[in-house]
């Protein structure tokens, strides 16, 4: 008589997920609100000096963003934004001079503000499309080079258009009423740095913003999952031109009178080392590792650098600008080598605790890195399988294991009952 190895049905316990209490809670509103206050207050109090430094690195901000979209999301080096923004801030300048009809001494309406802004935010989206449109099918390298010939064609032919640049002088673009300040155009700024962040947050967490996250881990796993990756690569595309057609606009005003000169390929490499520095994929590692590359020549200028400051413009005879990119080269080697998360990794302890989780060093779990279950293929592999009819999707996980070949002592193809009394009792002691 045969005997037959049942195994027991085994039940994991259900893990509950850590909640911080009421108590914690206002704890972490109490720091968010103390963050955002003393941002505030700072802007309030420094001199005007200060405030136009602060409203350029909301600017910044909002174009550290927009790389973001293609270089921390997509995966996709973008060596030509600076023609993003540059085409952006050129037109929304004209706009507001030759169409709307401000004043250059003046100031202009926020209708024509928002009318000028506007085709700028059309230009961008416009320009970055087209330009998802023709690198399709290249990525890596060869999109660089792509995206960097993009940028050298924008300095040398579009940003020489005497109608755009007011033959060489410079387009001006007064600022809005109500903003004409260095403090006010900071706040503005800063509203607008908001929406962008809101409108980013809620992209990552739609399903459009799972797709986009997906391609970046790998082209052809998501094209399995039927995710078009060449309709989503451009809306990547398209997005990112968006936000950067938003902050040519913002800078635009922000100077008050666009030249070519302030869109060469140098700040775009900047642009690039800043994200890198900053987190790539991490909003708040970017928006400080923006703030930090914008506010760094000036900071070279206080009491606490000054001596340093000093230094490079007297005894090395440079330009303090020109050492952020020789910075940012440095501590972009740093980060790809001892710190690949950038600045956001440095500060996620703090991040994932003002999000509800514990206090740690490390990601719930205990490990440096994330499990693979929360990447976004593993999210789309868990919802294929709650959506399909037995629950069980079709993905390599759940497919049954291929049946063992029969005993070769028997010639039916079944074991003989001393095999499966053997390998009851060995089941048994495994168990």
């Amino acid at each position: 008589m045969s005997t037959e190895a049942i195994a027991a049905p085994t039940t994991q316990p259900t893990e509950q997920t850590w909640t911080p209490s009421g108590r914690g809670w206002t704890a972490r509103l109490i720091v968010l609100a103390a963050i955002f206050g003393a941002v505030i207050f700072v802007t309030a109090t420094v001199p005007a000096y200060w405030a136009d430094r602060i409203a350029l690195a909301a600017v910044w901000a909002v174009i550290g963003l927009s790389l973001n979209v293609v270089l921390g999301y997509v995966g996709q080096v973008s060596l030509g934004h600076h023609g993003f923004i540059g085409i952006a801030a050129f037109v929304a300048a004209y706009y507001a001079t030759k169409q709307a009809g401000c004043e250059i001494e003046g100031s202009c309406s926020m209708g024509a503000f928002a009318a000028a802004t506007f085709f700028a935010v059309l230009s961008g989206g416009l320009a970055a499309g087209l330009l998802g449109l023709v690198a399709l099918r290249i990525k890596g390298l060869y999109l660089a080079l792509i995206t960097l010939a993009y940028g050298f064609m924008a300095e040398r032919s579009i940003f020489e258009i005497s109608a755009l640049t007011n033959a060489g002088a410079g387009m001006p673009a007064p600022r809005p009423s109500g903003f004409t300040s260095d403090r006010m155009y900071a706040y503005l700024c800063f509203a607008v740095l908001a929406l962008v962040l809101f409108v980013d947050w809620r992209l990552i967490k739609s399903k459009a913003g799972r797709a986009i996250l997906s391609i970046k881990h790998s082209e052809d796993v998501a094209a399995s999952y039927g995710i078009n990756v060449t309709a989503y690569k451009i809306l990547a595309f398209v997005l990112s031109g968006v936000f950067a057609g938003l902050a040519g606009s913002l800078l635009a005003f922000h100077t008050e009178n666009v030249v070519a000169n302030d869109f060469q390929f140098q700040i775009a490499l900047l642009w690039v080392l800043m994200i890198v520095v900053g987190g790539l994929g991490n909003r708040t590692g970017v928006v400080i590792g923006s703030a930090f590359f914008a506010l760094f020549p000036f900071l070279l200028e206080s009491p606490l650098l000054g001596p340093v400051g000093h230094f490079i413009s007297a005894t090395i005879d440079r330009d303090p600008a020109e050492i952020s990119l020789v910075i940012g080269a440095l501590l972009a080697i740093l980060t790809i080598v001892q710190y690949p998360g950038g600045i956001a990794e440095q500060i996620s302890p703090i991040t994932r605790w003002l999000r509800g989780q514990k206090l740690s060093m490390h990601p719930e779990g205990g490990g440096h890195h994330k499990s693979h279950g929360t990447s976004p293929l593993s999210k789309l592999r868990k919802r294929s399988q709650s959506d399909s009819p037995s629950g069980d999707g079709d993905s390599p996980e759940t497919e049954p294991r291929e049946r063992e070949p029969a005993s070769v002592g028997s010639s039916d193809g079944k074991a003989t009952e001393s095999e499966t009394a053997g390998a009851t009792t060995s089941g048994s002691e495994e168990a």
